[in-house]
Formats: structure tokens, sequence, C-alpha cells
């Protein structure tokens, strides 16, 4: 996983009114927990680009009073109506302890079914998995060039060394599912196929 730096500064008084002033100074509330003691600190908003608007999950490095932290986003909320960040939580991570997040998916290629007239269906963005930080990679890649129309791929399709998938083998990550074309193709073939059979049996020669 790829490391981001993120500087905050301690909050000497943690309640609504402070939490409030804060985020009309353009920064947010933030807590890191996991390791003891929590700390709670607010960073500037713009310095969170690479941290929740990214597609990727990054290992965050904060900084705070001259001490430097490990740590993974855990949770980030936002205002209902505004959609802004207001609080973010990181969980203190260490090189000898498995730690559970959620990584994206991406997908590489293009379907078989999909060139067929199917369509794609990524029906997990991120998954969620436990693993040493060593071994936890940015993002979970799938290839799916090799799945035709009705097919797809499960979390027990998924196989990373030291990574375990948190989700029941069962689920579906992404699949390749009928439209009303490609059925429309389908069954006109059926069809076609039908209509052919008792010409053919006409044409073939009878048998002595």
């Amino acid at each position: 996983m790829k490391t981001v730096q993120l500087s905050g500064s301690p909050r000497a008084n943690v309640g609504k009114t402070d939490a409030a002033a804060l985020r009309a100074a353009g920064q947010v509330p933030c807590v890191i927990y996991g390791a003891g003691e929590q700390v709670h600190f607010s960073a500037d908003i713009r310095h969170f680009k690479n941290i929740i608007f990214t597609p990727e999950t990054n290992l965050v490095e904060v900084g705070v009073n001259g001490k430097k932290y490990k740590t993974v986003l855990q949770e980030a909320q936002f205002h209902k109506l505004t959609d802004s960040l207001i609080h973010a939580d990181f969980l203190q991570v260490t090189d000898d302890k498995p730690v559970s997040v959620k990584l994206p998916v991406k997908t590489i290629g293009q379907a078989e079914g999909v060139k067929a007239g199917g369509k794609l269906n990524l029906k997990l963005r991120k998954v969620k998995v436990k693993g040493l930080i060593s071994k936890l990679p940015e993002y979970i890649e799938l290839n799916i060039e090799p799945l035709t129309i009705g097919k797809g791929i499960s979390a027990g399709d998924i196989h990373i060394d030291g990574v375990t998938l948190l989700h029941p083998k069962n689920i579906s990550v992404v699949s390749v599912d009928t439209t009303r074309a490609a059925a429309s193709v389908e069954a006109a073939a059926a069809t076609d196929a039908k209509a052919a059979a008792p010409a053919a049996a006409a044409k073939a020669p009878a048998k002595k």
C-alpha cells in the first residue's frame, strides 16, 4: 500500500462547539484510536484529497505534535446537505498485527459477455479484507475477460497471498448480466435453429 502524509494539530477541547468552530475554519475534526489512548486532532480539509477522494486505499502517516502515527482511514462522516467532510476516524496500525480495511475493486479487460451484448455489473465496488499491512494491496484487480453472459466472480474466487476476504464465498463481486438485446438475439438464434432442423432433416437422404 502507498503511504500518504497528513499533518494535524492537537485539539485542546473535544466537543460540538469546538468541532463547529474547526469546520468553519476549514479544519476537519479527527481521532486516532487502536493503540491505547485516543489522539484527537484536526487537519486541513484540503489535505484529504489523497485519503478520501481517491479510488485507492492508502496508509496514512499522521503527524501530530511532533509524533508520527501509522494509520488507515476507518470511517469518514459527511454533512447530509452539503456532502462536505465533517469527521474522520483513523485506526493506528502496526506491521505485525493484521488489520481490516475496505479495498476498491478494479476490473481489467473487456468481458466476452459484454462483447456479446451483456452488461457488466460491479456489485461490490469495495471489498472488506484482513491482513498484515505489508500484504495489503491498494486495490483488488480482477480480470473479467473470460466472463460470458451469466457468469461472474464471487468472493470465493479471489485469492491473494496473505489476505483474507471478509465476505461469504458465494457473494458475487462482479458479473455479466443478460440484457433485452442479448436475450432477443439468443431467442432469435434458438428460433432459427428450430426452423432449420426440419428443413435439414427433409434434405437428408433416406437411409436404405
